[in-house]
């Protein structure tokens, strides 16, 4: 499970971000999570009460914003909404689409104390 790797990254980020600012604790932080960035974001819920014990994050409320994923087809121009198993325009068929969102994984905020 790869999300543990994830979650320790983000709290690892945050950390040193609050640092940078002064903080002394983390209230919360906000994460952007794409429908096709292969991350789950249950599984970063699940693994950010454990990671987090001993950190500035230690408490702290983790939200996280799903993105959904959009492309666009190369050939005819059509905006559709796309899934990892999307791979056709549904407009004109053509196996050319480029992805507008959906690969997000970052820390959008974070609330400090």
């Amino acid at each position: 499970m790869h999300e543990v790797g994830i979650t320790r990254s983000i709290i690892e980020i945050a950390e040193r971000s609050a640092r940078k600012q002064g903080a002394g604790k983390i209230l919360s932080v906000t994460v952007e999570i794409g429908a096709l960035s292969g991350v789950m974001a249950e599984a970063v819920e699940f693994c950010f009460e454990a990671c987090s014990c001993g950190t500035f994050l230690e408490g702290a409320t983790l939200i996280i914003e799903q993105i959904a994923g959009r492309g666009r087809c190369r050939e005819c121009g059509t905006e559709t909404a796309i899934d990892t198993c999307t791979f056709a325009c549904p407009a004109c068929g053509e196996f050319a689409l480029d992805r507008l969102q959906g690969d997000e994984l970052r820390i959008r905020e974070m609330e400090i104390d």
